[in-house]
C-alpha cells in the first residue's frame, strides 16, 4: 500500500515526522519516505533483536523501547522487551515494580537452573512482553568476566525466545561495559537513539567505534538499523541545528521520523503505558507509530 494523498498511512507519515517546509522537506531536511503497511510477519517467526543503545543516559532509549514495542503490536508483531539496565527504567516504565521482583535478567545470564518462564513477565500491552530487570544486573558486569564466552551469555538466553517473537528490543545500560557489548553481540541491528542537544553529539563517536568493535570480533552481522533523533523542538534553532548535523554525520542512517519534545512522556512513566495507549491521538504517539513502519521498511531491505 504506497502512501498517496489522503490515504491513512501518508495521514501517519505527516503527523508522525511533523511539519514540512515549502520545500516538501521534514525535520531531518529530506522529503518525506514512502512507507507500506507491514506484511504479516512470516511463520515460523525467527525474530530480530534491535539493541537500543548510546552511553548518555536520558536520550529517550527506554522511551523508545516502550512505545516503538507497542507500536509494532499495533502492526501485527508479538515483541518481547529486555530490560538490560541495571536501574530497572523499563521495568518501571511498564508499572512493575522492581524491587519486588523475584527473578530477573540476572537470573538467566547467571544460573542455568532458572526457567524463561520464571522470569518472563506480561505488559499492560497485549503481545508484548518483559524480561525485567533491577539492581541485582549490576553485579552481572564483574560476574560475567570470569564466565567462558562472557560476550555471547545474553545472546545464549534470547536464542530459544526469537522462536516466539517477532521482534525483540533491548534497552541498553548508558554505558559502554560488558552488558552493552552483550546486547550488541546478541543483536541483529542497532537503533541508536540521540538527544538534539549539542553534548549528544559528544559521545557518538565513541558509540560508533564500540559498535565496529563488536562487527569485526564478535558479531559480523551486526548492523547500524538507524540513528533517532530525540527530545526535538523545531522552535529552538540550537536542535535543528543539532538535527542538521546529525544527518550530515550519519546521511540516510538517521531515520525520517524525529521524537518530538513534549510534557506527555513523563506522564506515561507515572502512568505505567505506553503513549500508544495513554495519549493514543498525540504527535507522539503518531511520532512511535510512523518509527515502527521505518525499522519494520529499513529491515525488510537488509
Amino acid at each position: 500500500m504506497e502512501t498517496v494523498p489522503g490515504d491513512p498511512i501518508a495521514k501517519l507519515i505527516a503527523n508522525g515526522i511533523g511539519p514540512v517546509d515549502d520545500d516538501g522537506l521534514g525535520p531531518t531536511g529530506r522529503p518525506l519516505p514512502h512507507l507500506k503497511l507491514p506484511e504479516p510477519p512470516p511463520q515460523p517467526t525467527k525474530g530480530i533483536v534491535i539493541a537500543m543503545c548510546n552511553q548518555k543516559g536520558g536520550v529517550g532509549k527506554t522511551t523508545t523501547t516502550i512505545n516503538l514495542g507497542a507500536a509494532l503490536t499495533e502492526l501485527g508483531r508479538k515483541v518481547l522487551l529486555v530490560d538490560f539496565d541495571p536501574q530497572g527504567s523499563l521495568s518501571v516504565g511498564l508499572g512493575i515494580n522492581p524491587h519486588t521482583l523475584g527473578e530477573s535478567i540476572y537470573n538467566l545470564l547467571l544460573d542455568d537452573e532458572t526457567e524463561l518462564s520464571e522470569v518472563l513477565t506480561q505488559t499492560p500491552v497485549a503481545n508484548m512482553d518483559l524480561l525485567p530487570s533491577n539492581i541485582d544486573l549490576s553485579a552481572a558486569e564483574i560476574q560475567l568476566v570470569s564466565e567462558v564466552a562472557r560476550e555471547y551469555t545474553l545472546s545464549r538466553v534470547l536464542e530459544p525466545l526469537r522462536h516466539d517473537y517477532d521482534v525483540i528490543l533491548v534497552d541498553c545500560a548508558p554505558s559502554l561495559g560488558l552488558l552493552t557489548v552483550n546486547a550488541l553481540t546478541a543483536a541483529d541491528y542497532v537503533v541508536m537513539p540521540l538527544e538534539c542537544e549539542y553534548f549528544a553529539l559528544r559521545g557518538i563517536a565513541m558509540l560508533t567505534d564500540t559498535i565496529r568493535k563488536v562487527q569485526k570480533r564478535l558479531n559480523p552481522d551486526l548492523k547500524i538499523l538507524g540513528v533517532l533523533g530525540t527530545m526535538f523542538d523545531a522552535r529552538t534553532l540550537h536542535s535543528r541545528e543539532v538535527l542538521e548535523r546529525v544527518v550530515q554525520a550519519f546521511g540516510e542512517q538517521v531515520f525520517h521520523t524525529v521524537i518530538r519534545r513534549t510534557v506527555k512522556f513523563p506522564e506515561t512513566t507515572v502512568a505505567g503505558e505506553p503513549i500508544t495507549t495513554y495519549a493514543s491521538s498525540s504527535a507522539g504517539a503518531s511520532s512511535y507509530r510512523t518509527l515502527a513502519l521505518e525499522v519494520l521498511q529499513r529491515c525488510k531491505a537488509n
